[in-house]
């Protein structure tokens, strides 16, 4: 393994225009991964700083492949998830950035202008009217009503109770009215710079597996699913309406096996079981055979500020 801080004295900014950071405040978003992530790239990318074929089937907020695209020459990039509502405001910022920052600016001078009760009122008004055009929105053809929904998104995310993106199963944004004294609801210069890394980005809501299709042997895959409880009672994975069980984290490991065959490069992070019993070997069976290692990482979401602290995660690799 590349020692991370040689790795960042060597590497040359690829585009400094576009270090770009995740749009949304993203539970289990990976800022806090990516110096464990970018030490185990393959020796082949990190020598010739080129990337042919970049896929995230989990994108999420997207932090990995935000850091990749200003570091490395990526020439094709393909994004997925499930989650249809935070692909419609990929696309917006790939396709009208400058809309959505006129559209986020209004949103962002209102609500400021007003005081906490008025805050409060303000926010549940635009989640009622987010959440009522769910059934009647037309998520397939793009169009201008995408802008306006991309930025109620997007304050939704910047005004609620601890930055959270949270669905019921009814597709409904749920969380509560957060309490900031200034939030930034409009950051139009990290927005021009999402737009300008999402050149050459194919966006697409469907399935992991979707983006069977689109992997060869030159194509560095990047899974960050749903992270796999590590207790009953801490199951956060309800970034969309859809669950990802065991099941699911089973299926995604026969995928892996199969894009593994393809000869691609393969990297994936989870929970490890074993913070809370030494004796589930949950992932240890999955990924038999692959490279398995444990990194340090901090427990953010836990509701008890006692129960926040380093963790251990997995990252599983198919090459050495």
């Amino acid at each position: 393994m590349i020692n991370s801080k040689s790795l960042y004295a060597t590497i040359n900014s690829y585009d400094q225009n576009i270090i770009a950071k995740p749009f949304m405040k993203w539970a289990g978003g990976k800022s806090q991964l990516i110096p464990e992530l970018t030490s185990r790239l393959p020796k082949e990318i990190i020598d010739t700083g080129k990337i042919d074929t970049y896929i995230e089937p989990f994108v999420g907020g997207g932090a990995f492949f935000f850091y990749l695209k200003s570091r490395f020459q990526i020439n094709n990039s393909y994004l997925f998830d499930i989650n249809r509502e935070l692909i419609v405001g990929y696309k917006v910022l790939q396709n009208n950035p400058k809309e959505l920052i006129n559209h986020l600016n209004i949103l962002e001078i209102e609500y400021i202008d007003k005081n906490e009760e008025e805050r409060k009122n303000y926010y549940y008004e635009i989640r009622d009217r987010y959440n009522s055009q769910i059934n009647s929105f037309d998520y397939i053809n793009y169009n201008a009503k995408w802008i306006e929904r991309a930025s109620h998104m997007i304050f939704l995310n910047r005004t609620c109770f601890n930055g959270l993106f949270r669905q019921n199963k009814n597709g409904e944004f749920n969380v509560p009215h957060g309490r900031y004294k200034n939030p930034r609801i409009c950051d139009k210069e990290n927005i021009t710079k999402v737009n300008l890394a999402l050149k050459n980005t194919e966006i697409i809501c469907g399935d992991f597996s979707d983006s069977l299709k689109y992997v060869n042997n030159n194509s560095l895959v990047y899974f960050d699913p749903p992270y796999r409880p590590l207790t009953k009672t801490s199951s956060f994975t309800s970034y969309s309406k859809e669950e990802f069980n065991d099941n699911d984290q089973v299926r995604l490991s026969e995928f892996y096996k199969e894009l593994d065959k393809k000869g691609a490069y393969l990297i994936l992070s989870n929970s490890d079981p074993k913070n809370e019993d030494s004796k589930d070997d949950f992932f240890d069976n999955l990924y038999k055979g692959f490279t398995i290692e444990r990194v340090n990482a901090k427990r953010i979401i836990n509701c008890d500020p006692n129960k926040r602290g380093e963790i251990k995660e997995l990252i599983i690799r198919n090459y050495r």
